[in-house]
């Protein structure tokens, strides 16, 4: 199937990882220096695009012209154990991952292309223990990431430790969804948890906050199939023209 816009990878070699890192990033048809783009920065990236479907989004609301000019990043992990080391909480790489996110590509981002080089002009995205990332990195650096879109994040008392010392929201978008069968969810270790009350419980705290706050309670489970059918309205949500 045809493609409108184009898909190109870059590696950064990672100081803080210790690993190269590739970057799939799809810029959108008609793609040009002279306009700013916004930056939607995925983990889980390899799913983003092929369960989540960006790429044929990214088509979709640039031709309807529904959405602002946008570049979708994808950066994805080796395996679940990585993905659990990089995106928990307590992840024995999560600060390497953070410090990754940006004093790398962020700067290469900035270099590479032409965005806002501000936190509103970058979004970070990402479903389960990805949006748990993209939450707690955009609470410590609102100045760099402004936006969250975070589908059926995983939360714990860390999580909410750190949401809670947070002072300032101000500058935060954040786009929140859990699905309502998410009661009894299999985690990586093998634990069942449910997802689904300490999300609302997360709700409640952000709803009294000063921020641009959105969030929707899915008829769904977590997986795939929950999040792909929610992510229009999240990047319609996050980047529709006024």
């Amino acid at each position: 199937m045809g493609r409108d816009g184009s898909m190109t990878e870059y590696t950064i070699d990672s100081q803080y990882l210790q690993e190269k890192m590739t970057l799939r990033v799809y810029t959108p048809k008609n793609f040009s220096p002279l306009y700013k783009y916004h930056f939607c920065i995925m983990q889980d990236g390899n799913d983003y695009y092929s369960m989540g479907r960006a790429a044929t989004l990214s088509d979709k609301l640039h031709k309807e012209e529904k959405i602002e000019n946008t570049i979708f990043i994808g950066i994805h992990y080796n395996d679940k154990y990585d993905r659990q080391d990089k995106y928990h909480p307590d992840g024995k790489k999560q600060a390497e991952y953070v410090n990754f996110l940006i004093r790398e590509v962020v700067p290469f981002l900035d270099e590479e292309f032409p965005g806002y080089c501000m936190g509103r002009g970058r979004t970070l995205v990402g479903d389960s223990l990805a949006g748990t990332l993209a939450l707690m990195t955009a609470v410590k650096f609102p100045n760099i990431f402004g936006n969250v879109i975070m589908q059926s994040p995983y939360v714990d008392e860390h999580v909410k430790e750190v949401v809670q010392s947070t002072k300032d929201f101000s500058s935060l978008t954040i786009y929140h969804t859990i699905g309502m069968e998410e009661t009894d969810v299999e985690t990586t270790e093998g634990a069942r948890k449910n997802f689904l009350e300490p999300n609302r419980e997360l709700r409640e705290f952000l709803n009294r906050q000063p921020l641009a706050y959105t969030y929707h309670e899915l008829d769904g489970d977590h997986t795939w199939g929950t999040w792909q059918k929610d992510f229009e309205r999240a990047l319609l949500k996050m980047f529709g023209k006024e």
